[in-house]
């Protein structure tokens, strides 16, 4: 039996994606807990209700372009072709069946682990797939089951909401945004 791919699934409605984002990628791939990350562009998460969000395929166009640069980022739409809501369980299986050779790893922020207990069938997610969890603030959990790890990885005090409300009022947010997403933005007149 060959090696798996290890595959980071990092997912998130990325509305857009920020250094942030990219930076936590670039550190899973540095600090070798993964092969390739899979930015999974989130049609609608089961857990924000009512959230206005920017159309999926405009959102998955500043992915591809913040993942130009890294062979080993991909930007996925595959959560676009399954039943909506999308819940995390089901795209782990979904995923498995479409790439055997892959073994899946879930990467979720701080916030998400310590709200897990809610996630559709979250039991049969931490028994069968490796989390890595980052941290969002001093979040710190004394017991993690043995296949969830923290990664130590540098904060960037930013938020997706934060970039389109500075946006909204004309701030200029380059400085936080990959090469090519803050051109995106302005040439389509996003978050105005």
């Amino acid at each position: 039996m060959h090696n798996k791919l290890r595959t980071v699934i990092f997912g998130g409605s990325f509305d857009p994606i920020h250094i942030g984002h990219t930076s936590l990628a670039t550190e899973v791939l540095r600090q070798n807990l993964a092969d390739e990350v899979w930015f999974m562009v989130s049609p609608r998460n089961p857990l924000k209700k009512d959230l206005h969000l920017t159309d999926e395929v405009i959102r998955l166009e500043m992915v591809r372009l913040a993942v130009a640069g890294e062979p080993r980022f991909v930007a996925c739409d595959f959560e676009f072709n399954l039943p909506r809501p999308s819940y995390t369980y089901h795209t782990l299986q979904a995923l498995e069946v479409a790439y055997p050779d892959r073994q899946f790893i879930l990467l979720i922020g701080a916030d998400n682990w310590a709200c897990i207990n809610r996630w559709y069938n979250y039991q049969e997610i931490i028994s069968r797939y490796s989390i890595i969890v980052y941290p969002r603030g001093g979040e710190k959990f004394a017991q993690l089951p043995e296949n969830v790890s923290w990664i130590s990885s540098p904060l960037f005090d930013i938020s997706s909401t934060e970039i389109r409300g500075q946006l909204f009022k004309d701030e200029k947010m380059q400085q936080w945004l990959p090469s090519g997403v803050y051109d995106y933005i302005i040439t389509n007149n996003l978050y105005k």
